[in-house]
């Protein structure tokens, strides 16, 4: 069907773990077989955005590695790679599907596949995935490959999105032992992460707290998971048919953060900063915490730090301390259906190597800075940070990205912080406001998917 018809490592962990790609991997159509017998030539686009490290700081060497050592397997499969960037990629997709010219493979995330699989845009991929590969990835991240009962993004990297911690600072301030960095979970309460922020104010005074923005969407899972857990609430009800972060103790929470600015334990001027800003600030050294970390922004961001410090991970403070609710990072392969069954056949051997390769598999997720989607798959870095990550996807939630009309939801967040970082609404009321339209747009989503 057109697309557009809807328009670790020991080396017995080594050897473990390639054991495991290899019993997990999928067995995909090949490509037909021309006249001589030989396989038929085929030739793919494969569309990336930054998912693997740059290898020598060159943006795209490595992946040009990992297509040689494809084709050395497939000498029949010409891949032609072309790299995008966060800032004009999406748009760079949308534009080509609407023109009929979108890529054979992406390697991206559940916001934008689960949007084309909704759209009839892709090739299922359940024919990739086994009984066995499902039993072995956990129901969130399964959730955020599949719309109904098809599989249309294959899951290869993970990690829990949390909060990150320049340990320096609390180090140098003797403030160490307020971070809950001595308890297995790392877990804490409000009270005592706000205790943690004080000190920083109090014996720091150069250095901001903690950090917030509501500038673009960009890192939106960083201030989605910060309210909810600091109000023990969930962003959507649990069949994801409304927005239940609209609660008075998420308004309470939200309310509190528009206070600390003014406080003077969260940057000021939020309304105006992005994500990538307040990244920068703590790369700097100039912020204790900020809100939208990850193993794999920490194995990033090890190059790109512009003061010498120690970053460690944190799941977000809850009121009571109770479990946190983490929002799960993926990155996985999707097909695109061009309506050519070869090339499909041909895409689907290229996402099965760079997932199931007995070599190229662990070097692949080792290059993303991320965890296996596999949960058998562990140990694959000798850093307690990445040890302490594999813990906390227990904490794993309900993934928002799943929900009906998420590319429009997520258009009315920041609106809203804004608008209670500047002084014109009350937390709870911004919170009502985005619920009225963010509820509109799933009502809406559902009603065109029916169609």
């Amino acid at each position: 069907m057109n697309i557009f018809k809807k328009g670790c490592m020991t080396l017995l962990g080594v050897t473990l773990i390639s054991t495991q790609l290899v019993a997990c991997g999928s067995t995909t159509d090949t490509p037909k077989a021309s006249e001589s017998g030989k396989a038929k030539p085929v030739e793919i686009t494969w569309w990336n955005f930054p998912s693997f490290q740059a290898l020598d700081g060159e943006v795209g060497k490595y992946e040009k590695q990992l297509i040689a050592a494809f084709n050395k397997k497939n000498p029949d499969i010409k891949v032609n790679l072309e790299m995008l960037t966060y800032e004009a990629g999406p748009e760079k997709l949308n534009v080509a599907i609407a023109s009929n010219t979108a890529p054979d493979v992406i390697y991206d995330a559940p916001g934008r596949i689960l949007d084309w699989g909704k759209k009839d845009l892709l090739a299922p991929l359940n024919d990739m995935i086994t009984d066995e590969v499902k039993k072995d990835v956990s129901p969130a991240l399964m959730k955020q490959s599949m719309v109904g009962d098809q599989v249309y993004m294959y899951p290869i990297n993970t990690a829990p999105f949390m909060m990150g911690i320049n340990k320096t600072i609390f180090e140098k301030i003797g403030a160490l032992d307020l971070l809950p960095l001595n308890k297995p979970d790392r877990t804490w309460t409000f009270d005592e992460y706000k205790k943690a922020l004080e000190a920083v104010k109090e014996k720091a005074p150069d250095v901001i707290p903690s950090g917030f923005f509501a500038k673009s969407q960009g890192g939106d899972q960083g201030t989605r998971a910060y309210i909810a857990n600091l109000s023990n609430s969930s962003f959507f009800n649990d069949d994801y048919s409304k927005v239940a972060i609209n609660t008075d103790k998420a308004g309470a929470a939200l309310d509190w953060i528009a206070q600390g600015v003014k406080d003077k334990l969260v940057v000021s001027g939020a309304e105006s900063l992005t994500g990538a800003d307040v990244n920068d600030l703590f790369l700097q050294g100039k912020l204790a915490v900020t809100l939208n970390y990850s193993p794999v922004l920490k194995a990033q961001n090890a190059t790109l730090k512009k003061a010498k410090f120690d970053d460690v991970l944190v799941p977000f403070p809850t009121i009571d301390g109770a479990a946190p609710k983490l929002e799960p990072y993926l990155g996985g392969m999707a097909v695109f259906n061009n309506g050519d069954q070869d090339k499909i056949a041909a895409s689907k051997k290229l996402v099965d190597f760079i997932a199931n390769d007995p070599e190229w598999g662990k070097k692949n997720l080792i290059q993303t800075g991320g965890l296996s989607a596999r949960n058998s798959i562990t140990g694959l870095y000798n850093d307690p940070e990445y040890t302490y990550a594999e813990l906390a996807r227990k904490f794993y939630g309900n993934p928002p990205t799943v929900a009906d009309g998420y590319a429009e939801i997520r258009t009315y967040w920041f609106p809203e912080l804004q608008r209670v970082l500047i002084g014109q609404a009350t937390g709870k009321q911004a919170l009502d406001s985005f619920a009225e339209k963010a509820d509109a747009a799933i009502t809406k989503a559902k009603a065109a998917l029916k169609k």
